[in-house]
């Protein structure tokens, strides 16, 4: 009898010590400033493993202050010389090209990572990465919130919001969401990285402009977004994000994984 109730302090013990770490965890995070992390990559391209290896590492909060919500978008250039990336799209290449203009670049590279719209660099740059990121969660942020998540039928629904520009913000702005799986892999058969296992996180599905923000109002809506139906709903985080039209700097950003 004395040993089943020390048995149940012990365990009533334990519980009460991960609901308080849970709770300074939670509580941390709703304290840092959300950073949004892009990554242009290729499962053709050699430089890019190490870069994917940095974004998953960015993935686990390494930076204090910081809430890191990474896209891994995969182009379509690398395409032609033997491996066909499974999760590329000309759509990132575009939007790659776009990064480009708005940075003054020469052309478009890989691997890229672009930190909240403001500063781009060579994607397995970790020092730059951690510099870039903990200057961005400096600067303040516009609240998104992402709620009532919910698979439906072929798609996913989801209600979005963010608070009005600030009045002292000069240009446009746009409300973004995204579906990006958690984790991906692939068995490369052909190209540069033949023969390897490439893993990688956040890798975007979908990027949908919803509509536009003012100094006026915020937005609210309830947003139907497709999934490819091969895909593992279990396996999905769904993020929203503000952004200067250009692209350019990014205003505000959420993220919240899917439940089943």
């Amino acid at each position: 009898m004395i040993r089943a109730f020390f048995v149940a302090i012990a365990i009533f013990s334990l519980i009460v010590g991960m609901w308080f770490l849970t709770g300074r965890s939670r509580v941390a995070a709703a304290g840092s400033t959300p950073v949004l992390v892009e990554l242009f990559t290729s499962e053709g391209c050699s430089s890019c493993p190490p870069a994917d290896r940095l974004l998953q590492d960015l993935d686990r909060q390494p930076v204090a202050g910081a809430d890191l919500i990474v896209l891994s978008e995969h182009v379509d250039y690398w395409n032609h010389i033997g491996w066909k990336d499974p999760y590329s799209s000309a759509f990132f290449s575009q939007r790659q090209s776009a990064y480009s203009d708005h940075f003054s670049l020469n052309g478009v590279y890989t691997p890229q990572m672009v930190v909240d719209g403001a500063a781009e660099f060579v994607g397995n740059d970790s020092r730059r990465a951690n510099q870039e990121c903990k200057q961005a969660s400096t600067a303040p942020k516009i609240p998104v919130r992402i709620s009532a998540i919910a698979l439906d039928g072929g798609g996913l629904r989801a209600h979005i919001e963010a608070d009005a520009l600030p009045q002292s913000q000069s240009k446009n702005a746009d409300v973004y969401a995204v579906v990006a799986l958690n984790h991906a892999e692939s068995q490369v058969s052909a190209g540069e990285n033949s023969g390897r296992r490439l893993t990688h996180v956040a890798v975007v599905q979908s990027l949908t402009r919803l509509g536009a923000l003012d100094k006026n109002k915020g937005f609210a809506q309830d947003v139907q977004l497709k999934l490819n139906p091969k895909v593992d709903t279990s396996n999905l985080r769904v993020i929203a994000f503000v952004q200067e039209s250009g692209p350019g700097k990014v205003l505000g950003a959420a993220l919240e994984r899917v439940q089943k």
